[in-house]
């Protein structure tokens, strides 16, 4: 059986803390402790949660997030009734993905750069 380390449970209980967290924040105005927590989780998720292996599989399916979130949000928030709380939990959404990507991103470019 794997050994899972401290570090490596907490990047998993962010990244679970963060998605319901934003899920959860897109039923209500996004306040500004709220959106500092996205952000902060986001942290932890890119540096503590993302491999060396799993970076271009995690930045593509962040691309794509991201993109579908913000196209996506805009064209929901047109429905009426729920429209505006989907819109709410995509933005919450790419509070918590963005910081991660970032962080994945400058690892990934660091890496490249060490190795020359």
């Amino acid at each position: 059986m794997k050994k899972v380390n401290i570090v490596q449970k907490a990047g998993s209980w962010a990244f679970i803390i963060g998605l319901i967290l934003a899920i959860i924040a897109g039923f209500w105005p996004i306040g500004p402790v709220i959106t500092s927590v996205l952000i902060i989780l986001g942290l932890i998720v890119g540096f503590l949660n993302v491999t060396g292996k799993e970076t271009n599989s995690f930045l593509f399916s962040t691309l794509v997030l991201v993109v579908m979130a913000s196209q996506g949000g805009q064209l929901l928030s047109a429905i009426q009734f729920v429209g505006p709380m989907l819109q709410s939990i995509f933005t919450s959404m790419m509070l918590f993905i963005i910081p991660a990507a970032v962080v994945v991103a400058l690892k990934a470019i660091w890496a490249l750069a060490e190795t020359e």
